[in-house]
């Protein structure tokens, strides 16, 4: 399977906002991979119609916002379904953009997040203790500031540290409500 590589943030944020797109890079993603670990079925191309109801009221995005996140479905798709138990939160890096501008990213992916989780919501599901916490801690996160007064470097480690709980709080959401992919490979009897 091939590795799916965004471009960077910056460069996604002036495809969306070239294309007259009011999301962010960290919008957009949050929201798919939202939409993947509340339990939207992988092979549907529905995912489509609900981005462009949810963030450009109902109509089509241009051919390079529609690549971009085409791109971004194909690799929380694979991240959120293979073996490596690894998710990349589209957020743009410490070199591109101060720790303040980078938590700003970070709340506006996990409010997409849990949007699309929403969007997906199964009304009357039963939800695990385990997964009403890891939701419960996202929204939490999500009234994230950062003491612009404190020491940037030590507020940078604390964010990567809250980067890290959010990508295992999303895992446990995937890990109860996601779709999987048909398992092909039935165990065959050997006679």
């Amino acid at each position: 399977m091939t590795d799916t590589r965004l471009p960077l943030y910056a460069q996604a944020a002036t495809t969306l906002s070239a294309d007259s797109l009011a999301v962010t890079p960290a919008e957009m993603h949050g929201l798919i991979a939202g939409m993947l670990s509340g339990g939207m079925a992988l092979e549907d191309g529905g995912w489509l119609t609900m981005l462009y109801d949810y963030t450009n009221q109902g109509m089509g995005w241009p051919t390079e916002a529609k690549t971009l996140a085409m791109q971004s479905y194909h690799q929380l798709k694979t991240q959120l379904t293979g073996d490596d138990l690894d998710l990349d939160i589209y957020v743009p890096d410490d070199e591109q953009v101060g720790v303040v501008a980078r938590a700003e990213a970070l709340v506006e992916w996990i409010n997409a997040f849990l949007a699309g989780v929403g969007l997906i919501g199964k009304q009357g599901r039963q939800l695990s203790n385990d997964v009403t916490e890891a939701l419960s801690d996202l929204k939490a996160i999500a009234q994230l500031g950062i003491d612009e007064d404190g020491d940037m470097q030590e507020q940078a480690e604390l964010l990567e540290q809250v980067c890290e709980h959010v990508r295992v709080c999303c895992m446990v959401v995937h890990a109860e409500l996601g779709a999987r992919p048909d398992a092909d490979e039935t165990p065959k009897t050997l006679h």
